[in-house]
């Protein structure tokens, strides 16, 4: 049985990660949890967000970056654009870009409780607002779709920005900001995401 991870980060801002699970395993968030729990949805600690004045936001993938995961990165922007007041752009220099996706292995200097601990487990982390940073561990076995034995990089990719955006994990299990996720399985946004971003920035 896989346990969770997921801790009070020790990194400036907090982190959160998405794990990968089996069917036996249910998470029960614990008292240790650095989110502020409102209704199902939570955010960090603090409510970290976005100034209002930031509604534009660029992201870039730094190299190393697999191909095969442009694409389904930006559908989830999008589909998080058409659902928010955000606008999210593609950027090739990553030097000033708002957020940075990458893939990485270990400990890969987010701190020591954020290190990546290879294939199961931990799938990716972000970082809340205004750190900007997702990272996929690339240990994983990754697809675009539903795979059997694979995760899907679009559904992940949902769940990270909404880290980077400021929401914490959801109680709701067919939300898209719920902690564990089988590989194989394809979700995408659901109303107490939507209702947790437009609590958050009262929009």
């Amino acid at each position: 049985m896989m346990m969770p991870r997921c801790g009070v980060a020790d990194i400036i801002n907090g982190t959160n990660c998405m794990k990968s699970v089996n069917r036996n395993h249910h998470h029960r968030q614990g008292s240790g949890s650095p989110f502020h729990t409102v209704s199902h949805y939570t955010f960090f600690q603090g409510n970290p967000r976005w100034p209002a004045s930031q509604t534009h936001l660029t992201y870039s993938f730094l190299p190393g970056t697999r191909s095969n995961a442009i694409d389904p990165v930006a559908n989830a922007f999008q589909t998080w654009q058409r659902n928010t007041h955000f606008r999210f752009t593609k950027e090739q220099d990553s030097s000033n870009s708002n957020i940075k996706i990458s893939f990485e292995c270990g400990d890969h200097g987010d701190g020591w409780r954020n290190a990546f601990n290879g294939p199961g487990g931990t799938l990716a982390h972000a970082f809340a607002p205004t750190n900007g940073r997702f990272h996929y561990d690339a240990d994983e076995q990754w697809a675009v779709g539903a795979t059997p034995n694979s995760f899907d990089l679009e559904t992940v990719a949902f769940h990270e920005i909404g880290h980077l955006l400021g929401l914490g994990h959801s109680e709701v299990e067919g939300a898209i900001m719920y902690p564990r996720i089988l590989p194989g399985v394809i979700k995408g946004l659901h109303r107490d995401d939507i209702d947790g971003i437009k609590a958050l920035y009262q929009v």
